[in-house]
Parts: C-alpha cells; structure tokens; sequence
C-alpha cells in the first residue's frame, strides 16, 4: 500500500519535442556526441513537463526509445531487423511496424538498455530538481509483448510464440535485476499483449509467464505492470473488456496494476474494487485517444466514481495508456488537469 493517497503516475512514454521528431530524420548528419546531447536534452524536457504538472512519479518519457517497445529488437541478437513493413500506405495500424525473423539464438549481449535510461533519468533530475519529492519509474516490456514483433522459427528451436517468450524472459528478467542494482525503486513490467489477447489465450498461463519474470524482484522494488488494449497510432488490437482477465490477473505478483478506463466511459469499473483487495490499483483517468482536454472537475469526478470501490491508499490515478500518441500541447494539458483533480480530492479527504 502506498503512502500517498490518491497518488499521480504516468504509465512511460511522453512525446517526442517536435525537434527531437525532425532530428530522428537525419541521424547520419550527427556524431555519437551529439546524439548523447540530443536524448539527454530530450529527457530535460519530458522531465521538465511532468514537474511541471505536479506528478508524484515520473518518467524519462521513454524518449531515447523509438516506441515504448519497437526499440528493444535492436538490443537483441540473433533477429533479422525488418526495415520495412510489409503494408505502408493507407490508414495507420498495427500492421506497420516491423515483424523481425529468428536467424539465430535470440540473446541480449549488452542488455536491453533500461539501466543506462534510468541512470539518465536520475542524472537529469538531480541536476534540475533536486529539491522535489519524485519517485522515478522505468518501464520495461514484458516478455509475452516484446515476442508479438518476433516471427517463430522452428528451425531455430523457437516452435511458437511461447517459445519466443520463454527465450525473453531471462532477458527481461535480467534487465530487471540490474534496474534495481542501480538504485530504482519502481519498475513497471508492461504487458499489454496480455490483456489484448486474454480473451483467447489461457489468462493462468500468461500469469505464470509475469511472476517468473519478476521472481527475481519482488519485493525489492515496487513493481507494476500496465494492461490495456494496444494504442499504436491510438488504435486498439483488442476487444476492450477487463472480463476475460479476471479472476486469474488478480494471482500477478505486483505491487500496482494499472487499467484502462478513461477511452471507455469507465466500464466494468467495478472490477477495481477486486484489485484493489490484492493490490494497489492504478486508473486511467484521461485519455491519451481522444483530444477533448479533461478539466480538472472531470477528473475530480472521476476519481469520485474510484472511490466508490477502492480506498484512497490503495488509488492511483494516471493515464490510460502512454501519452507517445498524443500532442504534447494536449499532453501538458491533460497532466495538469490530472494532477489538480487529484489535488481537488485529497484536500476533502
């Protein structure tokens, strides 16, 4: 249970400042040098917002990422990377990004990169806001999402998408060990593929997949993990029901489990009162789809309607997903409101 009621969260990404979008563009025309400067400035600013809102915890935006999970295959051996996906026209959609085929044993030799983005991170904000109360928050991929980008290759032992998950998950699992040697107190593992494909798949052994992911961790760190229904270009991938995850999600060993529940009207809410006897729950509270701007009243109301089924120390409020896809204008503005709802509340507590 968390010391602060009603606390404010992100889940990871933020958006990319315009210049930061338009420099991506024309990375040959920098050095090592300058690209350390351009991701490091780039935190600045993704920090710098989320001060600036009030957020009890933040995040480096994710913004030496290229999505909050496409980057991590460039970590990874043994992947032919596709450079292009096989459908590039037409309406966005989740058939755009790369499918990456197995060539050889699917390692990690130098990590997934997490540590030296969180040591980034503290570097930042010891720099320019040492005085502030933060908690700092990595995410990482769980292992079930990172391999929906992988193509299975029996020839290379890896039979399925299960098998591709279980060559992951030490990865991931490592990655996380290290996270906490060097000094982060909360990690957030993301599974998202799991809650989109919960309706067809055996939700127990998706949570057997998690709890040995994060064995390794529990209980030194506060570890959460984020559950939505995919937001690549603000599209979902899945049917957006909490129903087929439960009971079984309720056996995750984390300390906080988000939700998403702003881009849909905020149903089967009632569901987070069963979370919130296991562990902390986190609500989206705005939504990063949609550019009608919350007021601070709305989110206030919001987080009325959560109280109706959860305590103020076990709720945390955030948004529904990453603020990648959405314009950082909107982005600025819809924290803002987050933060003052929650203020609105705890002052009435």
């Amino acid at each position: 249970m968390q010391d602060c009621p009603v606390r404010t969260s992100v889940i990871g990404s933020y958006p990319f400042p315009g210049w930061l979008e338009l420099a991506t563009r024309h990375l040959p025309e920098f050095g090592p040098d300058d690209i350390l400067e351009l991701q490091e400035d780039a935190v600045v600013a993704a920090v710098h917002d989320q001060v600036g809102a009030g957020l009890d915890v933040v995040t480096d935006g994710e913004q030496t990422r290229l999505d909050f999970n496409l980057s991590f295959y460039g970590h990874l051996a043994g992947l032919a990377i596709e450079s292009a996906p096989g459908r590039r026209w037409g309406p966005p959609a989740h058939d755009q990004r790369g499918r990456h085929a197995i060539v050889g044993p699917v390692t990690a030799p130098r990590g997934l990169g997490v540590v030296a983005e969180f040591e980034r991170l503290q570097r930042v904000v010891a720099a320019s806001h040492s005085g502030a109360t933060i908690t700092l928050k990595a995410s990482v991929p769980g292992p079930y999402t990172l391999s929906g980008r992988i193509v299975p290759s029996p020839a290379h032992g890896y039979a399925d998408r299960w098998a591709v998950t279980e060559a992951l998950l030490p990865l991931v699992r490592s990655e996380l060990e290290q996270l906490v040697a060097a000094g982060c107190k909360e990690v957030s593992v993301d599974e998202p593929s799991m809650s989109c494909y919960a309706h067809r798949e055996d939700p127990r052994r998706f949570v057997d997949i998690f709890n040995r992911t994060v064995e390794t961790v529990r209980g030194k760190a506060r570890l959460g993990t984020h559950l939505c229904f995919g937001n690549y270009k603000a599209r979902a991938v899945g049917p957006r029901r909490l129903g087929p995850m439960f009971p079984a999600f309720l056996d995750f060993a984390c300390d906080e489990m988000h939700v998403e529940m702003a881009s849909r009207e905020f149903s089967e809410l009632e569901m987070i009162g069963e979370i919130g006897r296991r562990m902390d729950v986190a609500v989206g509270v705005v939504d990063v789809k949609s550019y009608y701007i919350e007021t601070p009243e709305d989110v206030e109301r919001r987080i009325r309607l959560c109280l109706g089924h959860v305590g103020p120390a076990r709720l945390v409020v955030a948004p529904d997903c990453g603020l990648s896809q959405t314009a950082r204008w909107a982005a600025r503005k819809k924290l803002a409101a987050m933060v003052e709802g929650a203020r609105k509340v705890r002052r009435g507590l």
